[in-house]
């Protein structure tokens, strides 16, 4: 097999950024793994002896052969691009050639590899700039293990810079865990000091892999989006297509051959009724299978959670970009972790649309809603009596899917008040309560989000000792007020929504009372929303059900209290201990 690894062209290593590649035990582990997944490894076996300064990696990638071996720690020699083109085109996670270089300046290098296919394992020996000092044949497996010994050794000012053994083994495990959510059907081991550390199986999906790594959160909590959209369209890209257009049907026959290309967004986020964080440590992006740092993408997701969650609370949510490698420029920052994004303004679009249909209810996260309450305690304890076989047929004997139609709007049925509070609905897989106040909250909240409008009132509102700072906050959000008199103010606009309400002088005093444009929407809109105690008879309740489905949060109302408690009909008959067909048994 000829080699595939090849020094850079000098014009092309002017143009890599350079820099501090190799600082610490966690950038060795992130440099070698990263290898190891470009070499298409499936298991990857992570050794370490942190008081030794040594580390092992090991892989059942591809593997290399012996000239490969020879080559891999010379300077700028890489596999994996070409030329000054290839910078634009990186499908890989490694490109600069930097690392194993690196790390013979700094330490011992060996590497043991044997390409797959090849009848023959072999051992380099590296030494100080990447020369070759031992070659020898050796027993391997098809697969790579790569020994970094003693490092930092010739520079023990480097080993007394760094954060304790305790701190920096703690970031290894960040690391890991970074890359693990990143290409979650890989299996790790991960050894410190010849005894396993942790390990983390692999896994289908992202959403599948997390519960492994935050063990607090279910796979019930998480919802997992998948979606596929166009690459953003520039400029030129637009006169061009408008130009085909206008072609006649024969040239667009000859030009159907040119692909549209398509990037995914997949999103695995926590449930806001369910899962959310006191500190805004698990927003987390990726591109094309390497963590990231995006204040842009990361706001994004913050702004795409606001008022879904409890005052002070940040969501659970993980986010990767599939994109194109023409709309990046990986060549920023030497850690791969900053870059360029173009069209960063489409593609947070895309970000919230994907945010929007993950916090939709449907039939895949329906299950396990009720948690921590005194009724899943109860459920939970008549579960433990034994087990129950509850066949969900319908009457007629054919099997029922209750699911299948939850993932479409208005599939729930009004069926009663209780405590003229709590509508009890009905759907194909149970039962739910609904509080009817924070339901139409939340309706009413998104419906002034995306119209809020002014209108004008005559008489004025009067409004009497108001602060400076209270006028300003009524300004601040559009309303019309004006001095009337001593200690008196004239209001002469209101939201629509308030137009029509008796204590809309009250409401009105509740908006100047501070916050911003959105602070003001959800005021408006609980002080608008249907009050609890309030009869309704079946039709309103179900105009209620179904507007409320519609939404794009159903989950919770705009303060992040949850709206609704989910009883599934299996949990309602193993507490019933109920273990027969309905309607077709009658004994006990």
């Amino acid at each position: 097999m000829a080699s595939t690894i090849q020094a850079l062209p000098t014009e092309v290593v002017y143009l890599i950024t350079a820099g501090e590649v190799i600082d610490s035990l966690a950038s060795v582990v992130r440099e070698l793994v990263e290898n190891s997944l470009d070499a298409g490894a499936t298991r990857i076996v992570v050794s370490l002896w942190p008081q030794q300064w040594r580390i092992r990696v090991a892989d059942n990638g591809c593997g290399m052969n012996l000239d490969d071996l020879q080559q891999a720690a010379t300077a700028h020699s890489t596999s994996k691009i070409r030329s000054s083109a290839d910078l634009w085109k990186i499908n890989s996670l490694g490109f600069r050639g930097e690392a194993l270089h690196s790390l013979t300046n700094l330490a011992d290098l060996e590497i043991l590899s044997r390409s797959v296919g090849g009848k023959l394992g072999w051992r380099v020996l590296y030494g100080y700039g990447g020369e070759v000092l031992e070659v020898e044949v050796t027993a391997i497996a098809p697969g790579t293990v790569v020994t970094v010994s003693n490092l930092f050794g010739n520079c023990s000012s480097r080993r007394q810079g760094l954060p304790p053994i305790a701190q920096q083994m703690k970031a290894v495990q960040a690391t890991i865990h970074q890359i693990a959510l990143c290409h979650p059907r890989v299996s790790w081991q991960i050894w410190q000091n010849d005894r396993q550390w942790f390990t983390i199986s692999p896994a289908a999906t992202t959403g599948q892999l997390l519960p492994q790594i935050l063990p607090q959160v279910r796979q019930g909590d998480l919802q997992e989006v998948k979606l596929e959209v166009p690459n953003p369209v520039n400029s030129e890209d637009r006169i061009q297509n408008s130009e085909l257009r206008t072609q006649n049907s024969e040239d667009r026959i000859q030009n159907s051959s040119v692909p549209t290309l398509h990037s995914a967004i997949h999103l695995v986020v926590g449930l806001p009724d369910r899962c959310h964080r006191h500190r805004p440590d698990w927003v987390r992006v990726a591109i094309n299978g390497r963590m990231i740092k995006s204040t842009e993408l990361e706001q994004t997701i913050l702004s795409g959670f606001h008022k879904t969650l409890p005052r002070d609370r940040y969501p659970i949510c993980f986010l990767h970009l599939a994109i194109s490698p023409d709309q990046i420029n990986w060549n920023r920052n030497p850690a791969k972790t900053e870059i360029y994004l173009n069209a960063i303004t489409y593609w947070q679009e895309q970000i919230l649309q994907g945010i929007n249909q993950a916090l939709r209810i449907s039939a895949a996260n329906l299950k396990e809603t009720v948690h921590t309450t005194r009724v899943s305690k109860l459920l939970k304890a008549a579960e433990a009596k034994g087990g129950y076989n509850f066949n969900s047929k319908n009457p007629n004997g054919d099997e029922k899917i209750p699911d299948s139609s939850l993932s479409t709007p208005n599939f729930l049925k009004a069926v009663a008040q209780v405590s003229n509070t709590y509508i009890v609905a009905e759907h194909p897989g149970g039962m739910w309560l609904v509080e009817q106040h924070i339901a139409h909250e939340r309706v009413l909240y998104e419906q002034l989000c995306d119209n809020w409008q002014l209108i004008s009132v005559e008489p004025p509102i009067i409004l009497y000792q108001l602060s400076p700072a209270q006028v300003s906050q009524l300004q601040r959000i559009g309303l019309d007020i004006e001095p009337f008199g001593e200690q008196l103010w004239a209001v002469r606009n209101l939201p629509a929504m308030l137009q029509q309400r008796e204590d809309s002088a009250q409401a009105i005093l509740e908006l100047s009372l501070g916050g911003d444009l959105q602070t003001a929407q959800v005021a408006v809109a609980c002080r608008s929303a249907i009050r609890n105690g309030t009869p309704m008879n079946l039709q309103e309740m179900q105009t209620l059900l179904d507007n409320w489905q519609r939404t794009r949060n159903p989950r919770t109302c705009p303060h992040g209290r949850p709206i609704y408690l989910s009883l599934e009909e299996s949990a309602l008959a193993r507490f019933f201990r109920r273990n027969w067909v309905i309607g077709k048994s009658h004994g006990i």
